[in-house]
C-alpha cells in the first residue's frame, strides 16, 4: 500500500486510539489566550503606548484609553494576521514537533487567522469594533463598509482553506476521518468560547461588553472550525505522522496556570503607562 492510500485509510489499531480531550482542551485554551494577548497587548496596548497614549487599561476584552488613533484600532487585527502566518510557517517547518506541539501551533494559527480576517466582516456588517474605528470619517462611508465586508468574506474563506488543509497535512487528520475531525475541532471551538467568557467575567468595562462583543466575536470568528472540512481540497493528504494527541500533564499544567492569570489578573484589567 502506498503512503497516500495508507494516510487515507484508518487501520483498526488507529481506530482504537483517541485524542485526549483534556489535553486538546488545554492546548486550545492556551492558544486562544495567546491570540487574545497578542491582539489586545501587542496590537493595541503596545502600539498605543508607543505612539499616542501615555497610559491606558488592558483586559482580556479590550484596550481602553482616552487616546486613540486609526493605527491603534488596526493594530490588533494586523498582529493577529502576522502571528497566524508565523505559526503556520512553524507548523509547516517543525517536522520533529510532538503531536501536542503541532496541535498548539495549528490552533494558534487558526485562532489568529480567523480573528484577524473575521474582524473585517464583523466591523463592516455591524459598524462596530476596531475596523469601524479605522474607517470612521472616510467617505463615502457605505462604500468603505462594503469594502470591509467583501475583503472579510474573501480573507476568511482563504483562512478556512489554509487552516483546514493544515489540519490534514500537518496534524494528520485524514479527510475521511470525520470522527477525529469533529473531536479536535469541537473541543477547540468550545474551549475558546469557555476561556473567552471566563476571562471577561471581571473585566472593568462590565460583563455586558462580553455578551455584546467579546463572546459573539469569539463564537463567530472561530466558527470556521465547524465547517472548514468541506473546503479542504480533495487531493490533500497527511504529510506528517497521524499520531494522536496523548495526555500531557505539562501542557495541562501550563494551560491551567495561564488561565488563572488570564482570568484573575488580566481579566480584572491592568493599568499600563509609558
Amino acid at each position: 500500500m502506498n503512503s497516500v492510500a495508507a494516510s487515507e485509510t484508518e487501520t483498526p489499531a488507529a481506530a482504537l486510539r483517541h485524542d485526549d480531550r483534556v489535553t486538546v482542551c488545554a492546548v486550545a485554551a492556551l492558544a486562544f489566550m495567546l491570540g487574545d494577548v497578542l491582539h489586545e497587548g501587542l496590537g493595541h496596548a503596545c502600539v498605543a503606548l508607543a505612539t499616542v497614549a501615555p497610559q491606558g487599561v488592558i483586559s482580556t476584552v479590550a484596550w481602553s484609553s482616552s487616546y486613540d488613533s486609526k493605527l491603534v484600532d488596526a493594530g490588533g487585527t494586523l498582529v493577529n494576521l502576522a502571528a497566524g502566518c508565523v505559526f503556520w510557517l512553524l507548523l509547516r517547518a517543525w517536522r520533529s514537533a510532538s503531536p501536542q506541539t503541532r496541535l498548539f501551533l495549528w490552533t494558534c494559527c487558526a485562532f489568529n487567522l480567523f480573528s484577524g480576517t473575521g474582524y473585517f466582516f464583523f466591523s463592516g456588517v455591524t459598524n462596530f469594533g476596531d475596523w469601524a474605528g479605522v474607517i470612521d470619517g472616510l467617505q463615502p462611508h457605505w462604500l468603505w463598509r462594503t469594502g470591509l465586508i467583501v475583503v472579510g468574506i474573501l480573507a476568511y474563506w482563504g483562512a478556512v482553506v489554509v487552516v483546514g488543509t493544515a489540519l490534514v497535512r500537518y496534524i494528520g487528520v485524514a479527510r475521511n476521518d470525520r470522527r477525529r475531525y469533529w473531536r479536535i475541532c469541537l473541543t477547540s471551538y468550545f474551549s475558546a468560547i469557555a476561556i473567552s467568557t471566563l476571562g471577561g467575567l471581571m473585566n472593568p468595562l462590565g460583563f455586558q461588553y462580553v455578551l455584546l462583543s467579546a463572546l459573539p466575536a469569539t463564537a463567530g470568528a472561530d466558527c470556521g472550525l465547524l465547517w472548514m472540512g468541506y473546503y479542504v481540497p480533495r487531493r490533500t493528504v497527511p504529510v506528517r505522522s497521524s499520531d494522536t494527541v496523548g495526555r500531557s500533564g505539562v501542557w495541562i499544567g501550563v494551560s491551567a496556570a495561564a488561565a488563572l492569570a488570564f482570568i484573575f489578573v488580566l481579566g480584572r484589567g491592568l493599568s499600563l503607562h509609558r
